[in-house]
């Protein structure tokens, strides 16, 4: 892939990462109750998530899902399912600020756990296959093969997703974890709860646009 072409590509990537969302409403959240250390482990799933899509847009499955009712409706629902689940663990998650230098988080929430939130977060959301679908084809040269450049659009919107959401997480860590107070806590994981199941009504909204 050109540089030329390349460069506007990362741009994009980084807009798009940057935008308010689901990823990083989750990876505010992680770092929120889990602290650091813990909570950037979201961020390894958010990347596999955004992998997952350029997969499946990439082996054609994107197609079926823009040209199939069934196949968006079915995607579409488990995806706002999956938000609104979300919504109501953050809500219910415990008042109690991170104070473990490792971030041990509420009820004891593995990294492993962390990440397939993190995964399920950007894999189940139909609007990014239809995104994909609607831009990366501007960045591919269909004169070129075709594995290469996937090669390059998957290690940059990977690389850029990973390093913006642990941002995020770091952000929430160092900055939200000010708040100690229970009542301030479990107001920011109620605020952080009601914008999951916020997504998830707007996800429900969403029809296909291609």
């Amino acid at each position: 892939m050109a540089f030329s072409i390349w460069l506007p590509f990362f741009l994009a990537t980084v807009a798009i990462s940057l935008s308010p969302g689901p990823g990083a409403m989750a990876a505010m959240g992680a770092g929120l109750n889990h602290g650091f250390r813990r909570g950037q482990a979201i961020a390894f799933g958010l990347a596999l998530g955004v992998w997952t899509q350029l997969l499946v847009v990439g082996v054609g499955l994107g197609a079926l899902l823009a040209t199939s009712a069934l196949a968006f409706a079915v995607l579409k629902w488990v995806g706002v399912a999956y938000l609104v689940w979300l919504g109501v663990q953050q809500w219910r998650s415990p008042a109690a600020p991170v104070s473990a230098p490792d971030g041990e988080g509420a009820a004891g929430t593995t990294r492993g756990q962390l990440v397939l939130r993190g995964w399920g977060v950007n894999a189940l959301n139909p609007k990014g296959t239809v995104f994909l679908l609607a831009v990366m084809p501007q960045f591919l040269d269909p004169a070129l093969p075709m594995g290469p450049q996937y090669a390059v659009i998957a290690a940059t919107f990977g690389v850029v997703e990973f390093t913006v959401m642990t941002g995020y997480a770091a952000l929430a860590s160092r900055v939200l974890r000010l708040l100690r107070t229970p009542a301030q806590i479990r107001w920011m994981n109620r605020s952080f709860g009601g914008l999951f199941v916020a997504a998830g009504a707007f996800l429900a909204l969403f029809k296909r646009g291609v």
